[in-house]
């Protein structure tokens, strides 16, 4: 029991101070990416009330502008996690939510870990995009599985072009490390 304790010391030094440069970059991309979702709402979109923002995105930012290198940041991980993820959630408010809201949405997070698990598309924001799915607006619950296609696989893509363009403009950056 000692050693169970233990491991939650940690072992190791923190990580190195980010360079100011990839900072600059992480920042210009997170801005871009994210206003490119929030533009395309309110000047593409004929139904304004589908919001192409979810909370869920943020995070991808983080991920694909911030942590370039980083496995769970990677084009098949970003798309895949969230429109599985989507999907799942959907399946599981339809058919549990009358169980509770509660299974409902614990359903759909550890449902949708496995699933991103199983198809190697894991990305930590597909667990929000999941519970989302059950714990939104009435009006995302009314497009059902839509939600999968408009917002987060649009979303998704437009998250990805920016990260392409802007990440690969410095020398020193390369995104993607791979596509599948």
């Amino acid at each position: 029991m000692n050693n169970y304790f233990k491991k939650m010391k940690g072992s190791g030094p923190s990580p190195p101070m980010t360079p100011l440069p990839n900072i600059f970059w992480s920042f210009i991309g997170a801005f871009l990416g994210i206003g490119s979702l929030h533009y395309t709402r309110f000047v593409e979109l004929a139904a304004p009330d589908i919001n192409m923002v979810i909370g869920s995105f943020g995070a991808s930012a983080v991920l694909v502008y911030g942590a370039i290198d980083s496995p769970l940041a990677q084009p098949r991980n970003l798309v895949g996690g969230h429109i599985i993820s989507a999907l799942f959630g959907v399946f599981c408010y339809q058919f549990f939510g009358e169980f509770g809201i509660w299974f409902a949405c614990s359903l759909a997070v550890a449902g949708a870990i496995a699933l991103m698990h199983l198809t190697k598309t894991l990305h930590p924001p597909g667990g929000a995009t999941a519970l989302i799915a059950v714990i939104g607006s009435p009006q995302l619950h009314e497009i059902g599985y839509l939600y999968a296609i408009v917002p987060v696989a649009r979303g998704a893509l437009m998250l990805l072009i920016v990260a392409l363009l802007v990440n690969n403009i410095p020398k020193n950056r390369q995104y993607p490390k791979s596509w599948w």
